[in-house]
């Protein structure tokens, strides 16, 4: 089933649900883009339409926010648990692996994406990665269209890999999705992953489980990433007030300008 959560659409599937909707688009070789929309991205996808725009495209959206479930219940919804992008990488390179399929990591800080496939092929040791590419030089065209170098399409291209993780953060990487998918014919599934390559290659240390039972994880990140004050505000003072003005009426539902 799917919801929309201020204007944003949201899969409500468990976690093993999510994985055998991946299982299938693996299957049908159709090429699907898979988002992890947060708290933070439903605020930004109200402030710039082509995000929002983007998000709509998304062939499975999953809530990666304990926000996120939080918000549907005061509005009457339900979904039933939340889907980390961290654990949807460790989980579709198990599925990659047991089909025989490849995989490519495209995007993070120097050298984080081979240092992730490398921790990824440890946990998964049939784990076929075709590709591995930091960074990227990301620039827009005359219609804001996120770009990438020549060398990097035509890399991918020459990979043919089955599977696309992207961690070029969030917005650029949906919108870069979004608009490249088409031309690379053999990716079955795009995913767009934010800062997951940053926790399998152990350059961020991810809370304990306990803590992100409790939806304090983003507490635990605060205190080793300090400069992302100003996201986290957004995310657990801006968002629930953003939901509160919706719900109250006192602001529009969907795509309201802020």
């Amino acid at each position: 089933m799917r919801i929309r959560l201020l204007g944003v659409p949201i899969d409500t599937f468990t976690n093993q649900e999510v994985k055998q909707r991946i299982a299938y688009f693996l299957a049908e070789k159709l090429g699907r883009a898979v988002f992890t929309p947060n708290p933070e991205m439903l605020v930004l996808a109200r402030r710039s339409r082509p995000f929002c725009d983007t998000l709509q495209k998304g062939d499975l959206n999953v809530p990666d926010g304990v926000g996120l479930l939080w918000a549907a219940k005061f509005f009457g919804l339900k979904i039933p648990e939340r889907v980390t992008g961290t654990d949807l990488v460790d989980a579709v390179c198990r599925l990659v692996a047991e089909y025989g399929l490849t995989v490519y990591f495209l995007g993070g800080g120097d050298g984080v994406a081979s240092r992730a496939a490398r921790r990824m092929q440890d946990r998964h040791p049939a784990l076929k990665v075709v590709g591995t590419l930091s960074g990227g030089r990301i620039s827009v065209d005359s219609d804001d269209e996120p770009l990438l170098s020549p060398e990097v399409k035509e890399s991918i291209s020459a990979a043919a890999p089955d599977v696309l993780f992207v961690a070029f953060g969030h917005e650029i990487q949906e919108r870069w999705i979004a608009s490249h998918l088409h031309k690379f014919p053999s990716v079955r599934v795009a995913m767009g992953i934010g800062g997951a390559f940053d926790f399998w290659a152990g350059d961020v240390r991810r809370a304990p489980r306990w803590i992100r039972q409790l939806g304090l994880e983003w507490c635990w990140r605060l205190i080793l990433q300090p400069w992302r004050l100003g996201r986290i505000l957004t995310a657990v003072v801006f968002f629930p007030a953003l939901v509160l003005g919706v719900r109250l009426g006192i602001i529009k539902a969907e795509r309201n300008r802020l």
